[in-house]
């Protein structure tokens, strides 16, 4: 090769970014508080240089800075073992296991970093590490204080658990209760694992497990008590919770758990004392704490801590944004009105019957209640749905439709019908869920007979004329027509094919 040429390829590579290169900008980046740009470039360090303790450190403080501490953990453990002896990298991870609540070894590397730096920088704030550790320590039961090995191992079976990939969580956590068959949390967590992909009896049978073995183990009796509200076992699922309601649990672990059970089976004002009696001393939860105490607050009448709970939530995880439980909520809505009864709602959208199950999947879109009954995995199984529910369904979840064939607009149109109605009767009285109901049967009927629902004002008059005029005297069509804006031929009219949707019964 020329001589010339030979030098333009040395000045070329010499000019190649290497990890250090990325390591520099991404400092800079930090100390200029660009932490986006700052993440970017160690991020990019670490691609380059793996094998680089101090560039893994420094990309596993600002991973910890942004909050994601087990990914922290990871970088962090991955540099010490590049270089067990570097100071630095012993104390951030003796800060990254007390962010994770794992105080034992928080405790163990702030020793050893004081061990080896006893005037070292970062010694005042490992003397602190310790000093926490030996405090929180006294709220928790040995137990509940895991080992990195085994917490690491349960974190990424509940991530994916959380992901619905049960049977390698189970495949892990099995794993674990057999080299660790004292640590209930794993135990209890495979009872779960168990219970969402059907081994239901394995799950209670595990559980049982657990309380023979562990008498009163709180995270168990609560486990049971989820069992038995997904499998609507009610006679169980009170007598759990009368004991429940006996229980008071000084530890925060304790009591987040006690109060996340009550709010997800619809305990609120119960679940509200627990969760706010943890903030109220000063614990700072996660996105699920905030979730829980959010709802748990909004149900029990307390609209200002609600929002400010998920205001919090929403700081936590963004995606949460736009679901608040009084998003859809009219601010005429009573807490006492149907729209807001869960009870009544369940019953609705579990019915045998189907103009019933519409009226439940219709109201979901106007209730608080919406995202918790839709998120069951016992309630709603959308390939059993008819099409007809299916529509309903998806205009509580704000579905945007599009009008493609002519049952498309006798949909819409019987759409319109229903809103005229709610309008008029809402909140919901039981008089409304009566009208509703009768409006239902014969929505479903005219759907399946291809029927276009045309003038939706007509058709809600005529309805409501139905409803009125077989239950009280002196109900006229006039009044009626004249509410809703037509003429009482056109009420006639309408009333007459309405009747032909009506039940046919055997004399």
């Amino acid at each position: 090769m020329d001589k010339k040429y030979r030098n333009i390829d040395k000045k070329v590579i010499s000019f190649i970014p290497d990890g250090e290169f990325y390591y520099q900008k991404g400092v800079k980046a930090m100390q200029r508080e660009r932490f986006d740009d700052a993440h970017k470039y160690l991020q990019r360090a670490v691609e380059l240089s793996p094998n680089d303790p101090l560039i893994l450190m420094q990309y596993g403080i600002l991973i910890m800075e942004e909050g994601m501490f087990e990914e922290a953990y990871e970088i962090l453990a991955a540099a010490h073992g590049l270089d067990p002896e570097e100071e630095d990298i012993i104390f951030y991870l003796a800060e990254v296991h007390a962010h994770l609540g794992l105080l034992r070894d928080a405790k163990i590397y702030a020793e050893k970093y004081i061990a080896l730096a006893p005037d070292g920088p970062l010694a005042d704030d490992s003397m602190e590490i310790i000093d926490f550790a030996e405090q929180e320590e006294g709220f928790f039961s040995e137990e509940e204080i895991p080992d990195s090995e085994v917490y690491f191992l349960q974190e990424k079976a509940r991530r994916l658990m959380e992901e619905g990939n049960f049977e390698e969580a189970i495949e892990i956590l099995e794993s674990i209760i057999v080299d660790y068959p004292d640590f209930w949390a794993a135990h209890n967590n495979l009872a779960l694992a168990y219970f969402y992909i059907g081994r239901i009896e394995s799950a209670k049978e595990l559980l049982a497990d657990v309380l023979a073995k562990d008498k009163g183990n709180l995270h168990a009796l609560c486990n049971l008590a989820v069992f038995y509200y997904y499998e609507k076992d009610k006679e169980e699922l009170d007598a759990m919770l009368e004991l429940l309601l006996k229980i008071k649990p000084y530890q925060f672990v304790h009591r987040y758990k006690l109060g996340a059970t009550f709010a997800l089976v619809g305990k609120h004002k119960e679940a509200y004392g627990w969760l706010r009696s943890l903030q109220k001393r000063g614990f700072e939860g996660d996105a699920g704490f905030y979730f829980w105490l959010a709802h748990s607050a909004y149900f029990s009448g307390q609209e200002q801590a609600a929002k400010e709970s998920y205001e919090k939530l929403v700081e936590l995880d963004p995606t949460k944004a736009g679901f608040e439980p009084w998003k859809d909520v009219h601010p005429s809505t009573k807490p006492e009105s149907y729209e807001q009864d869960r009870e009544f709602l369940l019953s609705k959208i579990t019915n045998k019957y189907r103009s019933e199950r519409l009226l439940g999947f219709y109201l979901l879109g106007k209730s608080a209640h919406k995202q918790e009954l839709i998120s069951h995995p016992a309630y709603i199984d959308l390939d059993k749905l008819s099409v007809i529910e299916q529509l309903f369904l998806a205009h509580s979840l704000d579905y945007e439709f599009t009008k493609e064939n002519e049952f498309d607009h006798s949909f819409m149109r019987a759409l319109e019908t229903t809103e005229l109605l709610y309008e008029k009767y809402k909140p919901l009285e039981r008089q409304g869920t009566h009208l509703f109901q009768m409006w239902f049967t014969l929505c479903e009927v005219g759907l399946m007979r291809s029927y276009p629902f045309r003038n939706p004002a007509a058709l809600a008059a005529a309805a409501d004329y139905m409803f009125q005029s077989s239950r009280y005297k002196g109900v006229t069509k006039n009044s009626i027509a004249r509410t809703y804006g037509i003429s009482v031929p056109t009420l006639t009219k309408y009333v007459s094919e309405l009747i032909e949707f009506l039940p046919q019964f055997n004399v």
